[in-house]
């Protein structure tokens, strides 16, 4: 599904984000993407969505490359991507139902497709009851699942999860990674990235670990290793 074809990624200032990085990575898989503050993970989170171009090499989904795609060709691809935040990013002035309406909305979707999706994709991250609060009035761990609920409710190929346990205590952060998991399970791939140690080893996924911009290890089963 994704491709990174000997990608790097260098600044004026001369600072080079990422160096030759070439992987794959397929439908339905769940892969998290690890190493320490300045490894790369961030750019190369933004080459996926085409907020970053490439110095060399190219960024391909399925057959595409996504920097080579027109501007209505590039809105029909991030549509296919569903983003999840460290600081959540949910509108104040919206109650939980809203702020996922808010979603389905700005993808065009009907008023009876709102009404039926939004309780359904609620129930899914096990908020029903909290479906009228509003962001201040849910905990840290309630906002990112109302989050993940807004990630997920067009039906993405593709989830990607920057961090998003950043601000979660440990027993938030599990319930996140387990709704992520049963996301993954339902077919939809997902690219978490995350410096929590405990949550790379819990999972037994595939890990890519990098470090200054290069790929150091990638392991199909692998834990937290930097």
């Amino acid at each position: 599904m994704i491709y990174f074809d000997k990608v790097s990624k260098s600044y004026p200032d001369d600072s080079i984000a990422l160096e030759n990085v070439s992987f794959t990575i397929e439908p339905k898989e769940f892969v998290s993407i690890v190493g320490q503050s300045g490894a790369g993970k961030t750019t190369l989170l933004k080459m996926i969505l085409a907020e970053e171009r490439p110095s060399e090499g190219s960024v391909f989904f399925e057959s595409a490359n996504i920097h080579k795609l027109r501007p209505n060709e590039l809105n029909n691809y991030r549509r296919r991507i569903g983003t999840v935040f460290q600081d959540f990013r949910l509108l104040p002035n919206k109650t939980a139902y809203e702020n996922i309406a808010f979603a389905m909305e700005a993808a065009g979707r009907t008023e009876e497709e709102i009404a039926a999706d939004v309780p359904h994709v609620l129930e899914l991250v096990d908020l029903g009851r909290k479906m009228w609060n509003f962001p201040k009035e849910l905990s840290g761990g309630e906002k990112q699942r109302v989050a993940i609920a807004r990630a997920i409710v067009n039906q993405p190929d593709l989830i990607i999860a920057d961090e998003p346990t950043g601000n979660l205590d440990p027993v938030n952060t599990f319930e996140i990674i387990q709704i992520l998991k049963k996301i993954n399970d339902l077919g939809t791939t997902v690219i978490l990235t995350t410096h929590n140690k405990g949550v790379i080893d819990a999972l037994g996924k595939r890990v890519i670990t990098l470090d200054q911009g290069k790929i150091i290890r990638d392991d199909k089963n692998g834990g937290y290793v930097i």
